[in-house]
């Protein structure tokens, strides 16, 4: 009897040694991480912030790479193909997304498809429930405690890092053109810019340099800011946003609201297209239902309230919502450009189209005139469009340079009339110092990120997003990297829009160990040559 309670309590140390030291037994190395970045030709900035963010991951166990890329190859990855650990870019601040709807729509899990823009496939109900509930409160004060409730829950899960919302800082030319005001995120690049810009010299056509390429400018595929500049130039939209953000009638002479959720809009008369063909209600109904069609997340993004659009008449379209929306004229109206159906509707697979087979053809203010990828583009004045006679442009011609310095010493040199993109740090004394240039700055109210795939095993952990971010010096990378030309305090909603903006969120700072505190919290550990384990899924 004595032989078997001592077998027996043999059997219970052994039970509690296995039960209090489980680590070692059911632990495995974090896989290594590679950080996604522009190459710095593109953007010196957020490569150098991934290097910085590396050093210090490593210093919490991890082994930790930075991989960088070209941009459009970048964005197909992580957006398209989301194949990724980590990755650092950017959202634009255009003015339509003053209203929350599109910077909340980022964590939408009805985004984290192939195309959408929720990047890191963030899937939380409780956020969807918010999302849904800001976008149908028609009113403002309604609204806003959903929209500060949805900040703070993407705060504490943390699936994208907000870096910082970068200042605009463009340069011009003053003795070409005037008229110019920079616009928060699109600085000088804004349609509203080249329909009023005023020509000082007998040369009537204005030159945009940049760095910055189009991944492509087929609009049922193209997902970045750059294709979608250009492409506001020569398409037509319902409504056009002016830089304060207060919808403008464009293309719609009126629009009606017979319902909360049901609006007939009611087009210009004399609209054409480019090829000389009417623009009809037709026209305008395809174009919001095609996104949709061939499942273009992108678009899609803005037409989550539609339920359908018909042509009622020749210039008469009904939009039916599935229920109200408090940014839909602000978002979908401005945004889904109005496409020639009597091109597009016979294109059997229009998503794939390469983009020498695009039809180029729209009925916006200009009209395409020459492309030579990765040269330049250009446009002429569309004398037929309803602006046209208040726009002073005969032209505009965008010129691609390879990199940031090389598109500034064009501007001095006088080849261009102002930059597409924002100026690095080190450039804005040499723009101070020189003559027949200028500077213009706005705040951003878009942000630089970085994306935390929670697809992975690892980062669908919010502990171990919220130690990463723990261990990302934000202050040190403005001050460094952006000479202070930054706010770094922000959230999904830059602080600038103070309406929409939650001052009172969950900021993650910068802290070493409170990284180690938060990977422990959530049941990592460290084996004895200091690599980070975690627990076995």
């Amino acid at each position: 009897m004595r032989f078997l309670k001592t077998v027996a309590r043999l059997a219970f140390v052994a039970y509690l040694a296995v039960a209090s030291f489980p680590v070692a037994a059911q632990h495995v190395a974090v896989p290594p991480i590679v950080i996604l970045a522009p190459v710095p030709e593109y953007d010196p900035v957020r490569f150098e912030a991934a290097q910085m963010i590396a050093e210090a991951w490593r210093e919490l166990g991890l082994t930790v790479e930075v991989e960088a890329m070209d941009f459009v190859a970048l964005i197909d990855r992580v957006q398209n193909a989301q194949d990724f650990d980590a990755a650092i870019l950017g959202w634009s601040g255009r003015v339509d997304r003053l209203d929350p709807q599109f910077f909340l729509g980022l964590l939408d899990s009805r985004q984290a498809g192939s195309g959408g823009t929720n990047l890191s496939g963030y899937a939380n109900p409780e956020y969807d429930a918010l999302f849904q509930a800001q976008s149908r409160a028609l009113d403002p004060e309604l609204r806003r405690p959903a929209v500060h409730a949805a900040q703070a829950l993407a705060a504490r899960d943390v699936p994208i890092a907000v870096i910082a919302h970068r200042d605009t800082v463009v340069a011009h030319s003053t003795t070409s053109f005037a008229g110019l005001a920079a616009a928060p995120g699109d600085g000088l690049y804004t349609e509203w810019n080249l329909m009023r810009a005023q020509p000082l010299t007998a040369r009537t056509r204005l030159r945009i340099g940049g760095h910055q390429r189009p991944d492509g400018l087929n609009p049922l595929a193209s997902t970045t800011s750059w294709s979608w500049r250009w492409m506001r130039l020569y398409y037509d939209y319902l409504v056009r946003l002016s830089p304060d953000a207060e919808p403008q009638l464009w293309a719609a002479e009126r629009i009606d609201f017979v319902s909360e959720a049901t609006l007939e809009v009611t087009l210009r008369e004399g609209l054409i297209f480019h090829d000389g063909m009417p623009v009809t209600a037709t026209d305008v109904a395809f174009s919001f239902n095609q996104p949709k069609l061939v499942g273009f997340s992108y678009l899609g993004a803005y037409l989550g309230a539609l339920l359908a659009v018909e042509a009622v008449d020749a210039r008469t379209v009904r939009i039916t919502l599935k229920y109200p929306s408090a940014s839909f004229a602000v978002t979908a109206l401005s945004q889904i450009p109005i496409l020639p159906s009597h091109i597009w509707r016979h294109i059997e697979n229009p998503a794939a189209l390469e983009n020498g087979d695009v039809p180029l053809v729209g009925s916006g203010p200009f009209r395409f005139a020459s492309i030579d990828p990765g040269w330049h583009m250009s446009l002429d004045r569309f004398e037929d469009h309803f602006a046209a006679s208040d726009i002073m442009l005969t032209g505009v011609d965008f010129l691609f340079y390879f990199n940031g310095t090389a598109t500034l010493s064009a501007l001095l040199g006088g080849e261009v009339d102002l930059t597409a993109g924002t100026l690095d740090p080190w450039h804005v004394p040499t723009v101070e110092a020189a003559s027949g240039v200028g500077i213009m700055t706005a705040p951003d109210i878009g942000f630089n990120h970085i994306a935390y795939n929670t697809r992975r095993t690892n980062f669908a952990l919010a502990g171990f997003r919220r130690a990463l971010t723990h261990a990302i010096d934000r202050d040190r990378i403005v001050d460094v990297l952006l000479d202070g030309h930054a706010a770094t305090r922000g959230s999904l909603i830059a602080p600038v829009n103070r309406y929409w903006h939650n001052p009172d969120i969950e900021y993650i700072a910068f802290d070493m160990a409170a990284a180690r505190a938060e990977l422990e919290l959530a049941g990592f550990a460290w084996d004895d040559a200091g690599q980070l384990t975690m627990p076995v899924q």
